[in-house]
């Protein structure tokens, strides 16, 4: 009998895994392209899973300055919902080289109607045209703008959550940290979705899942660490090896964990240290899971369970009605 490596897999996630390895495979393997020409690969490929979803009573964009020019925010508002309302920023992941508004934007709109509440992703700068530390203090700078003008963009300042997936997870933490450290609380709420908060390239778990056949490999994560760090000790700085930081003080967490992820083991020990530092942190391991599996949400019941998990913290832990 022949063993699949998708039988550890959800049946609706392995579809998807199965989708997006036969979608890529179309084009020239990553190794092959530039970063940009590797972005324009991944619009394509993740194009698809971006489609359907909620219908929002408005979408629009605006420009906010940062020390390093301005930077474009896209605001999903779902139905019927009155200011000041609450508010989630996203960070889109991508290994802080891929990705954008655009391929994130139908699980931005999903985390809009199921929470109720305004969303707001950012378009930080991509590596390596943008490097380290560019991309978190473009975040906080952004950040602090939308908390600064709540009152303009219809928002409550004391319910803002701030949350992101892979390297935007990273980037979340790496900006509570910042605000931290500055005594200012701008963030309500933390949501990391399997986010990559060690730089660690041998754990268990990185050694198991990254072989290939299961989205996120160890190359890949290797790629995204060389282009975003202009020196390799950069990989050692507390704004981007996060878990290593001094973690008190950081708002609410919640942390959506993929078993079958090369990130497996650093989410479970961020779960670890963000408890032992006093954090209020809720976690949940979703079996059969995959790095990116949120997308995937309209074809697997995981996904959109794990969405509607991540609504009720919210609600719970911003107050929402």
């Amino acid at each position: 009998m022949t063993v699949s490596p998708y039988d550890v897999l959800d049946p609706e996630i392995a579809i998807f895994v199965r989708r997006m390895i036969a979608d890529a495979s179309a084009h020239p393997p990553r190794e092959q392209l530039t970063p940009p020409e590797a972005r324009r690969v991944a619009e394509i490929v993740r194009q698809p899973w971006t489609e359907g979803g909620p219908v929002m009573a408005s979408r629009e964009d605006h420009m906010i300055p940062t020390r390093h020019g301005p930077v474009r925010i896209r605001f999903h508002r779902p139905e019927g919902l009155a200011a000041p309302a609450p508010a989630l920023i996203y960070i889109h992941g991508g290994g802080f080289v891929l990705f954008s508004l655009d391929t994130h934007d139908r699980l931005m709109r999903e985390y809009a109607a199921r929470a109720r509440m305004v969303v707001i992703g950012i378009d930080y700068s991509l590596a390596p045209e943008a490097r380290f530390p560019q991309a978190p203090q473009e975040v906080v700078d952004v950040v602090r703008a939308i908390h600064a003008r709540a009152a303009e963009f219809g928002l409550d300042p004391d319910r803002i959550a701030l949350g992101g997936d892979s390297a935007g997870g990273n980037l979340t933490v790496s900006a509570c940290l910042t605000f931290r450290d500055a005594g200012e609380a701008p963030v309500a709420a933390m949501v990391l979705n399997y986010g990559g908060f060690s730089m660690d390239l041998v754990s268990p778990s990185v050694l198991r899942w990254g072989g290939g056949n299961y989205l996120l490999t160890t190359h890949m994560m290797l790629w995204f660490l060389m282009n975003y760090v202009s020196d390799p000790e950069q990989r050692f700085d507390p704004r981007l090896r996060v878990l290593d930081a001094d973690l008190t003080g950081l708002p609410p967490a919640w942390m959506v964990i993929t078993e079958c992820d090369p990130l497996y083991d650093e989410n479970l020990e961020m779960r670890d240290r963000l408890a032992a530092a006093g954090v209020p942190v809720g976690a949940k391991v979703y079996p059969g899971t995959v790095h990116s599996f949120l997308e995937a949400v309209s074809v697997a019941k995981v996904a959109g369970a794990a969405l509607d998990d991540t609504a009720l913290w919210l609600k719970h832990t911003l107050r929402l009605n």
